[in-house]
């Protein structure tokens, strides 16, 4: 009782931590063309992956965006769930202001986002090595994930920019098995013997986020075309 309470005090106590993106690192070293920031947006980022939501992807895109400083992002996916609920509200005189007559901003330039590939076992490397019944082996696994982010010129429908990216995302196992027959030669081997000897395996799995290596890929497309466009 007195252990569990002291872990749920020492994760109520622990302190948040703010994730510094690629992008969000990148953007003081990105040089931008003098004026105003240019208005972008993104309706959604298509996904046929399982373990990925398009609405996720969407997100990371924009948090993205934001986070490079190189664009004005106007929010399209969401707009019924937050902006347009409240402008009707404003319509309805239920709040002041005049946000019900203000237009909204129009974006220059859409991005038009995809998983295109997700390889799973791409590359398979494992190997073992067995002594007196007990066996120590490792397995490395490295699944591939690519996207396809397009720059759609909004007036014009002429598509200004493509960016492909891939990220690996590797795993790796361990394992250990057949220590008892290990312990029974050994005993054997000093004249002694058990019926009782324990066989004992272990396994230890390790592999990288899914979702990490898209936020990264993300980042990374969004660096590119922001280089493109303000180079």
């Amino acid at each position: 009782m007195a252990s569990s309470l002291s872990a749920c005090v020492s994760m109520a106590t622990e302190p948040a931590q703010t994730v510094v993106t690629p992008a969000a690192a990148a953007a003081p070293r990105l040089a931008r063309k003098p004026g105003e920031i240019v208005p972008v947006s993104i309706y959604e980022f298509r996904s046929t992956v399982d373990e990925i939501s398009s609405r996720g992807s969407t997100d990371m895109f924009k948090t993205a965006l934001v986070n490079s400083g190189q664009f004005r992002v106007v929010e399209r996916s969401r707009l019924n769930e937050g902006v347009i609920r409240e402008k009707q509200l404003n319509a309805g005189g239920l709040s002041t202001g005049r946000g019900a007559g203000e237009p909204l901003t129009p974006a220059r330039y859409i991005f038009e986002g995809a998983i295109t590939e997700a390889n799973g076992s791409e590359t398979q490397r494992g190997g073992a090595v067995r002594l007196a019944g007990a066996e120590v082996g490792s397995s490395n696994n490295k699944d591939m994930l690519a996207i396809d982010v397009r720059m759609v010129d909004a007036h014009s429908g002429e598509i200004v920019g493509v960016v492909t990216v891939r990220k690996a995302v590797g795993s790796e196992t361990k394992s250990v098995s057949g220590l008892g027959n290990l312990l029974g030669t050994v005993l054997a081997s000093q004249g002694r013997s058990t019926t009782y000897v324990p066989d004992v395996q272990y396994q230890q799995q390790r592999k990288q986020s899914l979702d990490a290596a898209l936020r990264a890929a993300i980042d990374q497309a969004v660096i590119e075309l922001a280089q493109r466009f303000h180079s």
